[in-house]
């Protein structure tokens, strides 16, 4: 039998006469470079790729690379490959399937307060009591969970953790926050939720020579900022946070913003405070020029005002009236700042002025514009008068100051006094 050039080719070179055998050992023979055997390696190539990019988009290669379905060949380079060299195909990185992370619930809570333009320390009070309230239930998602685990924890809150109404009240505000703004259940259940009953406590008051004996035993910022919380009704952070704006010496005036309930209000200057607060004024000045100089000299604005005013950070009439001693660099923009004085160091000031004079109450900052409250209407001034100074939304909450008028309880006299002398 004639053998034919192939397998007389195979034999000669010691190669098996098994077609599939052969025909790969053929290929990757050295003498398989000749210009037929090449185009069968081609389409070989070309036909395996074909079957390997139509897969393509549901796997990933090990390398994290794959090859887009759109280079699968079609008939021109299935033709191309046999008249020439094997084109390089291009690598195209896969683009990751979209993936939308869904948000933690404690960041759905802070997003729901500060839409809502909530104050900083509501939304901290608000997240850890949502985070304890969850914590308590052993990690179970609030979803889940309704009126009688609502109960049990504010129910836990007074009986083993002591804990006062007010706070108690706050717990709740937080969860049916959580409950009807951020999971969106309006549920009749909220509505029948027991509310702590907070007991009516009359605030501290200083005399008159009680004031003044604590004012002699601070100095310095403490002492200016003292007589601004006596002379003009204002409460700490209100002091703390004043710009130079908002003070006019001309009028004595101090402009309060976003004060009691968030809203703005006009208080006294105390005319015996404008001096000193007039030089005090000066060495901020001062003190601001330096950081303009050491490429410092920015504050924090209200809101998104610093988007639409990006140079007002670093005017003067936007400056702390009260600022830190240190600067810090903000995160986000790089910007050198100084935050306003932190409010601890008037309490601490405070507090030790109060036990160096002697005093036997349990006088706080906030016993100024209390004190500021009650010697105002014991001048005779109008009491709707001072509930405008306090920023006060109802009267009666005004009305707590008169407990210590001549009107009140004070213009009564014991009958212990008319007893006649034995």
């Amino acid at each position: 039998m004639r053998q034919s050039h192939f397998d007389t080719h195979s034999a000669g070179q010691g190669i098996d006469a098994t077609p599939g055998v052969d025909a790969r050992r053929h290929r990757s023979s050295p003498r398989a470079r000749g210009a037929g055997d090449e185009r069968l390696v081609c389409n070989r190539i070309c036909t395996d790729l074909t079957v390997r990019a139509a897969g393509a988009l549901a796997r990933r290669s090990p390398t994290g690379v794959v090859l887009s379905p759109t280079m699968a060949p079609s008939r021109t380079s299935l033709a191309a490959c046999e008249s020439g060299p094997l084109p390089r195909l291009a690598a195209i990185a896969e683009t990751p399937p979209a993936y939308h992370r869904q948000p933690r619930l404690l960041d759905r809570v802070r997003a729901a307060i500060r839409a809502r333009h909530y104050s900083r320390r509501t939304e901290k009070a608000y997240v850890a009591w949502v985070r304890r309230y969850v914590l308590f239930h052993g990690r179970r998602h609030p979803r889940e969970m309704g009126a009688p685990e609502v109960g049990r924890f504010l129910s836990s809150l007074a009986v083993d953790a002591g804990v006062s109404a007010s706070t108690q009240n706050q717990a709740l505000c937080a969860l049916l926050f959580l409950y009807r703004e951020v999971l969106g259940q309006d549920l009749p259940w909220l509505d029948d939720v027991v509310r702590a009953k907070r007991p009516r406590h009359l605030p501290v008051v200083l005399t008159r020579v009680e004031v003044a004996a604590v004012m002699q035993h601070l100095h310095g910022v403490p002492k200016l900022m003292a007589t601004l919380l006596y002379g003009g009704g204002l409460r700490l952070l209100e002091c703390a946070r004043l710009r130079v704006k908002d003070i006019d010496l001309a009028t004595h005036q101090i402009l309060v913003r976003r004060g009691k309930g968030g809203k703005d209000r006009i208080t006294l200057l105390p005319a015996t405070a404008k001096g000193d607060l007039a030089r005090h004024l000066d060495a901020v000045h001062q003190q601001h020029r330096a950081d303009l100089r050491s490429g410092a000299g920015w504050v924090e604005l209200p809101a998104a005002l610093g988007r639409k005013y990006p140079n007002a950070g670093r005017e003067w009439t936007w400056q702390w009236v009260f600022p830190a001693t240190r600067t810090y660099v903000e995160a986000a923009s790089g910007q050198r700042r100084r935050h306003h004085l932190h409010e601890s160091v008037l309490q601490r000031a405070v507090s030790s002025a109060v036990r160096r004079a002697g005093i036997a109450k349990p006088a706080s900052c906030h016993t100024f514009p209390h004190s500021f409250a009650t010697h105002l209407l014991e001048d005779g001034y109008d009491i709707r008068t001072v509930q405008e100074l306090l920023g006060h939304k109802d009267v009666s909450t005004t009305m707590i100051y008169t407990h210590v008028l001549n009107r009140g309880y004070g213009a009564v006299r014991s009958p212990a006094d008319r007893l006649p002398d034995r």
